[in-house]
């Protein structure tokens, strides 16, 4: 069956580059969610702990509960849970209504939308917010917001980290003033750690860059990450054509000359993106998938027993008109991921 492969090595070469930016392994929280990038959430979250990291975020309470025994805190950004749940796992407050819905002694976060104008509370909503999290009988536990172009040459990086920093001085003195602890604050994405002199704040989130795969546009410069997941397949069949055989659906594709092609146990219900009919992938090693991605099944020209789609997800987000994001974090559950 088709299966994922895990480069241990790349994966700790990546923490130790970005802890190395940010000041220490102890103030990365690595990205877990959609099943880590599609890297597997389990896998990836114990190489995270063996190497040292010690705070996570993940999409919801599921895959909070999977890996809570593995850090000091776990941030769930889109979930609000209908019960009390462990201290150290952190709820995300994306607006006010969130408030009012999370029982009282729950840890959260305060999202402040600083110009995505996505999730997040509004900067006219900051105080009303603070005070409606102290009459709730919450515990502020951390304040941040996300970058919208922090992978891009323009002046909406600056903006945004200048309005962060006008919520952190408020939330400071609110704090200060009802003698509260101070929240950790955190703005860094992956991106946004690079972009940055000095991280100044206890967190940042690493995501795409702790996988291997995040792109830096020109002038900056690219950071020395190495892709962590390979895409394998293994051979069902082999079998001879004629020049100008047309094979797979609507016969798309077409042998060139005399030659053997190959079936591959992986398709688009693996996750596999279609790609359309006038695209052709090959892989790193000259291996291209003729034809269309069936449902279960590729036809490429080769006969090797097993065959790597790619070991940079990368290039087949290029080949797909996508971004390497959404070519890992569609890869099916189902799919047998090993570390090596």
């Amino acid at each position: 069956m088709a299966y994922i492969t895990l480069k241990k090595d790349h994966f700790l070469h990546n923490l130790a580059l970005l802890a190395k930016h940010a000041g220490g392994m102890h103030k990365l929280a690595i990205v877990l969610k959609d099943n880590a990038y599609g890297h597997g959430l389990l896998p990836m979250a114990t190489l995270a702990n063996q190497a040292g990291v010690a705070h996570a975020v993940v999409r919801t309470l599921d895959e909070a509960h999977a890996i809570a025994s593995l850090f000091q805190t776990v941030l769930v950004l889109a979930q609000i849970p209908s019960q009390s749940v462990a201290w150290h796992i952190h709820i995300t407050v994306n607006s006010l209504e969130d408030i009012a819905r999370l029982t009282s002694n729950t840890s959260v976060e305060l999202k402040v939308d600083t110009g995505m104008h996505r999730n997040g509370i509004r900067a006219h909503e900051l105080e009303a917010a603070l005070e409606a999290i102290k009459e709730r009988g919450l515990v502020l536990k951390g304040v941040f917001t996300h970058f919208k172009a922090a992978d891009t040459l323009s002046s909406d990086f600056f903006w945004q980290t200048k309005q962060f920093e006008t919520v952190k001085t408020a939330v400071k003195a609110w704090a200060t003033q009802h003698k509260i602890p101070l929240p950790r604050f955190h703005s860094a994405n992956s991106a946004g750690l690079f972009r940055m002199h000095a991280l100044d704040e206890e967190i940042a989130r690493v995501g795409i860059a702790a996988y291997g795969l995040l792109e830096l546009p020109f002038p900056f410069t690219q950071p020395n990450l190495k892709p962590v997941l390979s895409l394998w397949g293994e051979r069902l069949a082999s079998f001879a054509v004629k020049k100008g055989y047309r094979l797979g659906y609507d016969g798309v594709g077409v042998a060139q000359e005399d030659t053997t092609f190959s079936t591959y146990d992986i398709g688009y219900a693996d996750g596999l993106l279609r790609l359309d009919d006038q695209t052709t992938y090959t892989n790193e090693e000259g291996v291209s998938i003729i034809g269309r991605v069936s449902m279960d099944n590729i036809i490429a020209n080769t006969t090797t027993q097993e065959l790597c789609l790619f070991s940079d997800a990368r290039s087949y987000a290029k080949k797909a008109g996508t971004i390497s994001y959404e070519v890992v974090v569609r890869l099916a559950p189902h799919l047998k991921r090993t570390v090596s």
